[in-house]
């Protein structure tokens, strides 16, 4: 490939697209090609003094050999098409209902109770396993949280703590590992770490190259557990080539299914297979009526009307299978402080061997909602 070619065409395209740019992936095909990028890409960046040069709005995105950037809605260029791929980074949205203000009182939220993961803090709380948390920030002021947050990342602002404007982090992060026993709330896993990733805004809303973005630093920082409660309904072979390298470099990835009451549908990244696809459940052990269902999901959790955390030292109610979700994180969190060292594989083997059945489903066969003693006694046989 020719290199200086392709960073003429890209800092002109960029250049004279910026008024009708969409932000766009680029893959580079050969991890030789994407190395020499890099290596050039920086040397003309620091040869530049000009800081608003186009070159400047490239963000690399290494776990998919890839960089994001400004360009019009464009083809692969001829010349380029054997040696990069081009796809529109799409926006993606957090997966939960309208939330509502709760007075909480003090204790353990139903849905862990329903796991039954109190039942086994004897034996596990999850101490020191790493839960990356892809999401709108964490609310770090929050007394149930205070002893459960790493410092993370803030994607949007990177040089300001991952801080969560939304509400959606803070509450996925409560259900995961709060852990404040004698005021507060606990979570599934209390002596677990929540590594807060924030690559949403405000809206609960974020680009496909953030998310990536996101799970190349959980990678980099050796994270556990990465907790995806979110999703969109078009595929990304990007976010695919993302989620297949964390799955192969160990990571866990755990997905929300969506909230469409699909029967034969999920949204993505969920419906990759190198994830764990969560489905919703209510306090009657049936499937929430607003969860997606069917074969693509691998495990379902409580979902509907879940108290956790919120902004300001506050605890708001919601449901959406974004909160089922936080539910199996803080589960495998458990597991891996069990018996540290197992893979992804080997993780969704024994959620699948140690599911409940369900109340309200014909077919029981491999359908059912997690039940943490029945997931550490499937551990002990694997």
């Amino acid at each position: 490939m020719d290199m200086n070619a392709f960073l003429r065409w890209l800092r002109d395209t960029v250049a004279s697209a910026r008024q009708s740019a969409h932000k766009q992936i680029i893959r580079f095909q050969r991890p030789g090609d994407y190395r020499r990028f890099l290596q050039d890409w920086s040397e003309v960046k620091q040869n530049d003094s000009n800081s608003a040069s186009p070159l400047s709005l490239v963000k690399p995105i290494p776990i998919i050999r890839g960089i994001s950037c400004p360009l019009p809605f464009i083809d692969t260029p001829g010349r380029f098409s054997e040696d990069i791929v081009i796809e529109h980074d799409r926006r993606i949205a957090v997966h939960s209902s309208p939330q509502k203000s709760s007075l909480f009182d003090k204790g353990i939220p139903w849905g862990v109770q329903q796991i039954k993961a109190p039942l086994i803090w004897g034996t596990t709380t999850g101490h020191r396993v790493k839960v990356g948390v892809i999401d709108t920030g964490v609310d770090f002021s929050h007394p149930d949280l205070r002893h459960s947050l790493s410092r993370g990342i803030n994607l949007l602002n990177r040089s300001m703590l991952p801080h969560d404007d939304n509400g959606h982090g803070t509450h996925i992060a409560g259900t995961i590992a709060a852990a404040n026993q004698l005021t507060g709330m606990i979570g599934v896993a209390p002596r677990s770490l929540i590594y807060p990733v924030k690559a949403f805004d405000h809206n609960g809303s974020a680009f496909v190259s953030d998310i990536i973005l996101g799970i190349d630093w959980c990678v980099r920082n050796r994270v556990n557990v990465i907790n995806m409660s979110f999703g969109m309904k078009t595929r990304s072979k990007a976010l695919l080539n993302a989620v297949t390298n964390a799955h192969n470099a160990g990571v866990i990835i755990v997905a929300s299914s969506g909230n469409d009451a699909k029967r034969r549908s999920i949204d993505y990244p969920a419906r990759y297979a190198s994830t764990i696809s969560v489905g919703a459940t209510n306090k009657l052990r049936r499937i929430a009526p607003f969860s997606n269902r069917g074969a693509y999901i691998d495990v379902y959790a409580p979902g509907d009307k879940i108290i956790s955390a919120w902004l300001r030292g506050k605890y708001h109610e919601m449901s959406g299978t974004s909160m089922a979700t936080s539910h199996v994180s803080g589960a495998i969190a458990l597991l891996l402080a069990y018996k540290p060292g197992l893979s992804p594989t080997e993780i969704k083997t024994i959620l699948k061997r140690s599911l409940v059945p369900l109340r309200g489903v014909k077919t029981r066969r491999n359908i059912g909602e997690l039940d943490v003693t029945r997931m550490i006694q499937a551990a002990e046989r694997l």
